[in-house]
């Protein structure tokens, strides 16, 4: 059953199985007593009403699903079902033991009830927690699983009703709406499959051996010549009884109707007749009055004849609602106009109709004529096909290609296109189950997530984020990092493993849904309707990509032990396919197959039980990575590194604020800074922002000078500090380090003032550009500067003016090339050349001690342009390459990979034999050693 439609209609469920239950069994009770002349007490009467309580609408429900009605209907009649055999058994045990002769006060019932019911649900609980934790490290192994599911359920039913005298009914059904809750995807692709065949068919023997027992006692009594059938009022009695039993369902669902109207999805008139018409009665009934029969035979109090009428009666019940009421189910519904499809899906039956004639005309077409056979009779072909015959008009688009197509069906329409869009994306959760992609705890948000949306397709668009919003966020126990009596470490794994499972969230979200959208259009295509909702799909989408983004920045790790998780699973999937593959097309047999499959399934058990874990660095690893710090000699770092600060800083919180003095700079590990210079509002700036290698508040630290801009943090924020007062003391003890941290300085300082050139540049690149082209100098008053026309400089301290002007340039600015140049135009076409920072001339006159540093920006494009060259068209004699990397595909390994024969490692024998099935094992199980051993080194 679905989970979420029986939390939603569980109130119902249980206002039915409940005070229902209780008033049939009072009305039929009483119905009894009053009417029948076998002279039977209450506490027998009610036995009897208890017993013919216990609904069971298998056929309904079937028939309504083949109907396709709907399906809160379906679950309120099945659930109902489902919780009052329990509540029925525990009424039936009540009056059974007083039957019996046990007498029971109010107070002695009350307890009575409470203990078989609380009982029951505590002991069905434990079983099914104990069990799934069994599942757990139970892996691909059907027989096992089913197995458990039979031994769990049988033993859990013994100890309850045997060992502890609750309703062993009741524990069973604890157990399978534990099951339904929380093992739901712990059984993936054939083997949940293998699990629900087996149960119906245990179902199936189950219901026959009970049917067949219950005629053969009741066929006993008829031919033993008992006198009740003898004489043939018993026929007539069944038949009254037949109406009371109808009579009680009506006054149950009467009487529950404002309760059953008000709660869940509701209830409408049409749907609670369809109830009422649906209590059908089953094999649980039979069971009981069987029970009463054994127990007459050896009883004092019950004698043999009523034990044989109670089966009887019940026996014919179960007949009449079966035939009458199951047999009339349909054109009760057809009366009611329950069974007939929506204008939208009749529209979109007959497209399917079209489009599946269509596909039979292409396989026309490519079947063609057999090499071996020849032409097939394509008009018997034809005739054998039915199915396709008789369509009417020509083919209409589904949804209609517009919204004036069809005003009546737009909202329908929409609906309708909103519900297959989460069925789609639902079906790739469970793909992306079976594939590895996604746990089974994910599975389950994931999924019930799209079952919550599903109840507000009428209402609003799409909103399965909705339900995973509270899943996907930095957890708030990070807050923790700021704490100095927590240690560090504690909370940062804490975060971790609470952003592993955010982050296989929004990955399997983000792909569900463009593999949904794919299949939307590819069935639809181009119509506003599914416009809207493929609009409303991408939308959906917005949070989760800007989370991993964050996440990518903070915590980098995490998204690359994710992908490996996926990666291994999928490799480990496809080599699975290829073992059954050979063997399906002969290539291995069946032995040989089994011991390669073995193999593998090995090494997903480790994955399964050891998976590679976020491995969180250590703090001196982080720091000695540091640009900065890896680029100082060692007896300049190793001093500062012992006295650099490391902090977590939290989303949104400022390192330092505009026209502050300094008191220190920050290195970035992990995460992203924004700025903002209150004097331009990053005009010019699209991506306002710093990350990893990044050192802030240098250039002010070196210049004296107050902070130039806000930087806060727009994730959190793995960095260091150090204090000013430590980078001025490396100053004094070792002045040659001054151009190089100026230099440093200058990567921040050239994205603050120009971002609309420098922001795009990445950060390795712009220290290329720093140490390869430019040049940096000191100038005195009076001495000139000159900016070439391809090039940019920047005043980073001191004084000058614009030659042939008196307007005094203060650092830190920027020094455009003169007018004429393509980068002066490319600027002035941007805007730029007008802003705070930024002045334009080819000559400067130094008005005091000033530190300028030019980029030779022609240069550096030429170098750009010839790394691009030298990636897209590689040599001959080597594998094209960025950066000192070769791009790979996902399935591409490593050069140093190891292959059996390009390393000569098999033997000659097994070389000269690689025909032979037994030696392509051997270097198929070698090449998967080796799969192995490079995954896990």
């Amino acid at each position: 059953m679905e989970v979420h439609q029986i939390k939603r209609c569980l109130a119902q469920m249980i206002f039915l199985a409940g005070p229902g239950v209780l008033i049939s069994t009072f009305c039929l009770g009483s119905a009894l007593k009053f009417t029948f002349p076998y002279d039977w007490s209450w506490k027998t009467s009610l036995l009897l009403g208890g017993l013919l309580s216990a609904t069971d609408p298998v056929a309904v429900v079937a028939l309504l699903k083949d109907l396709g009605a709907s399906k809160k209907l379906t679950t309120i009649i099945e659930g109902e079902s489902m919780m009052n055999d329990g509540t029925a058994i525990v009424v039936y045990q009540l009056f059974y033991q007083m039957v019996l002769g046990k007498s029971f006060n109010w107070t002695a019932i009350i307890k009575f009830l409470t203990k078989v019911s609380v009982g029951a649900v505590g002991i069905g609980l434990a079983f099914g927690i104990i069990s799934v934790l069994w599942l757990g490290v139970i892996f691909n192994d059907t027989v096992i699983e089913i197995t458990l599911t039979l031994a769990v359920s049988y033993i859990a039913y013994f100890i309850g009703q045997e060992g502890v005298d609750v309703s062993g009914i009741l524990t069973v059904m604890t157990l399978g709406m534990f099951y339904a809750a929380f093992a739901k995807t712990a059984f993936k692709g054939d083997g949940q499959k293998s699990l629900h065949h087996f149960w119906e068919l245990v179902a199936y023997i189950a219901n026959t051996l009970i049917f067949i027992l219950s005629g053969v006692i009741i066929a006993e009594g008829i031919l033993d010549g008992d006198d009740n059938f003898k004489n043939g009022y018993s026929w007539a009695y069944l038949i009254l009884l037949y109406v009371y039993v109808q009579v009680s369902r009506f006054i149950v669902v009467g009487v529950l109707y404002p309760f059953l109207r008000y709660f869940g999805y509701g209830l409408d008139w049409k749907e609670a007749t369809i109830l009422i018409w649906s209590g059908l009665r089953g094999p649980v009934a039979l069971s009981l009055s069987l029970s009463v029969k054994r127990a007459s035979d050896s009883s004092t109090v019950l004698d043999s004849k009523t034990g044989t009428l109670f089966v009887f009666f019940t026996g014919g019940i179960v007949l009449l609602t079966l035939i009458v009421n199951g047999s009339t189910t349909q054109f009760i519904l057809s009366l009611l106009h329950m069974d007939k499809l929506l204008a939208a899906k009749h529209r979109k039956l007959g497209y399917t109709k079209y489009e599946m004639l269509n596909k039979a005309i292409e396989a026309f077409g490519e079947l063609g004529d057999d090499e071996e056979l020849g032409p097939a009779d394509w008009p018997t072909v034809k005739r054998y096909i039915t199915s396709l015959n008789n369509l009417e008009g020509e083919s209409v688009h589904p949804i209609g290609a517009s919204e004036d197509d069809d005003n009546n069906l737009y909202p329908a329409n929409l609906n309708d296109i909103r519900i297959r869009m989460l069925n789609g994306v639902q079906a790739a959760y469970w793909g992306m189950l079976d594939e590895g992609r996604i746990t089974q705890t994910t599975a389950n948000l994931l999924m019930q997530s799209v079952d919550e949306a599903l109840d507000l397709v009428s209402h609003e668009p799409l909103c399965d984020w909705n339900g995973l919003k509270t899943n996907v966020k930095f957890p708030s126990y990070y807050k923790l990092l700021q704490v100095g009596f927590v240690p560090q470490k504690l909370a940062l794994y804490l975060t971790v493993e609470r952003l592993e499972s955010a982050c296989y969230i929004c990955a399997a979200f983000l792909r569900a849904h463009r593999m949904a959208r794919w299949q939307l259009h590819d069935l639809l295509g181009e119509s506003d309707v599914a416009s809207i909702v493929i609009k409303e799909s991408e939308a959906e989408g917005q949070e989760a990509r800007k989370f991993l983004e964050d996440v990518r920045a903070a915590f980098p790790q995490v998204l690359r032990v994710v992908k490996t998780r996926q990666v291994t699973h999928s490799v480990l999937n496809h080599l699975i396919d290829y073992i059954q593959n050979c063997e399906k097309i002969g290539l291995l047999e069946e032995k040989e197959m089994l011991h390669l499959h073995d193999a593998v399934q090995t090494d997903f058990k480790k994955l399964l039980r050891c998976p590679p874990l976020v491995k969180i660095p250590k703090m001196s690893d982080l720091i000695s990575v540091h640009p900065l710090f890896g680029a100082l000699p060692s007896s300049v770092s190793a001093p500062l590194q012992g006295s650099t600060q490391e902090t977590v800083k939290l989303c949104g919180l400022t390192l330092y604020k505009e026209g502050f003095k300094p008191n220190g700079i920050w290195l970035i590990s992990n995460g992203v800074v924004k700025w903002t210079i209150k004097s331009i509002k990053n005009k010019h700036s699209l991506h306002p922002a710093f990350t990893h290698g990044s050192t802030l508040g240098l250039y002010e630290v070196l210049s004296g000078k107050s902070n130039i801009c806000d930087m806060i943090t727009d994730s959190v924020v793995l960095c260091f500090f150090v204090e000013r007062e430590k980078i001025l003391s490396v100053l004094s003890l070792d002045p040659s380090l001054e151009d190089f941290l100026w230099q440093e300085s200058a990567i921040v300082l050239v994205k603050l003032l120009l971002p609309q050139i420098f922001e795009k540049i990445a950060l390795q690149d712009l220290r290329a550009l720093v140490s390869e082209r430019s040049i940096m100098k000191l100038y005195i008053r009076g001495e000139t500067i000159e900016v070439p026309q391809h090039s940019i400089g920047f005043l980073l301290e001191g004084f000058i003016k614009i030659q042939g002007a008196e307007e005094l340039v203060a650092s830190p600015a920027a020094l455009l090339p003169s007018h004429g140049s393509l980068i002066f135009e490319s600027l002035k076409s941007s805007g730029i050349t007008g802003a705070s920072f930024s002045y334009q001339g080819s000559r400067y006159q130094v008005e005091t001690r000033a530190r300028v540093i030019i980029f030779d920006m022609a240069a550096f494009e030429a170098d750009c342009t010839l790394q691009r060259s030298s990636w897209i068209s590689p040599s001959a004699d080597r594998p094209h390459r960025s950066l000192g990397r070769e791009p790979r595909g996902l399935m591409s390994w490593p050069e140093n990979f190891y292959n059996p024969r390009q390393h000569n490692q098999i033997p000659e024998g097994i070389d000269r034999q690689a025909n032979s099935l037994s030696a392509k094992a051997m270097h198929l199980s070698i090449y998967g050693s080796m799969v192995k051993y490079q995954m896990v080194h």
